[in-house]
């Protein structure tokens, strides 16, 4: 039942992009816990009594506006992963908006700010994480990354089921 589900909002990649992420997933994710393609998430956890307004928030964020620009800016250390940092600060200003609509109601997550990544490895030891990050560090270049749109994701546990997709112009 989707009304005990939470929700998820992430930022949707172009088709390249999520492809080169995607196979850096495949690389490096220990497959028994790689059930997600790439993602970047903007909100870890929403009630699901926010359906409704979150989607028309969403669509008027998106409809008729230029998609933000956003780079791969560096990488980051998890601990016991690898993540790529990614900068957009057009997309950093609608999330701030839809945190100030949402802040009485975010999780502590939600509300500790954002650290916007994609996270490429999770959930290995330490030292196997540090020598990911310093293997990909040594041909790291920034690069563009195209966000496309807005998607939110209904989370049951497992892989996450599609709600809905807000697109760019």
């Amino acid at each position: 039942m989707s009304e005990a589900a939470p929700i998820i909002v992430t930022a949707l990649f172009g088709r390249s992009d999520a492809a080169w992420f995607d196979a850096l997933r495949t690389r490096h994710f220990p497959p028994e816990r790689n059930q997600l393609s790439a993602h970047l998430t903007m909100f870890h956890h929403l009630a699901p009594s926010l359906e409704r307004e979150l989607k028309q928030r969403l669509t008027a964020e998106t409809r008729q506006v230029p998609a933000p620009e956003a780079r791969v800016a560096g990488l980051m250390s998890l601990g016991g992963g690898v993540a790529f940092r990614i900068e957009s600060p057009a997309l950093e200003d609608i999330r701030d908006c839809l945190a100030d609509a949402f802040s009485a109601v975010l999780t502590p997550q939600d509300r500790a700010g954002w650290r916007p990544h994609v996270t490429v490895q999770n959930k290995v030891e330490p030292p196997a994480a540090k020598a990911l990050q310093a293997e990909l560090e040594r041909d790291f270049r920034p690069r563009r990354v195209e966000i496309v749109g807005l998607a939110t994701w209904w989370y049951r546990g497992g892989p996450w089921e599609a709600l809905s997709r807000h697109m760019f112009a």
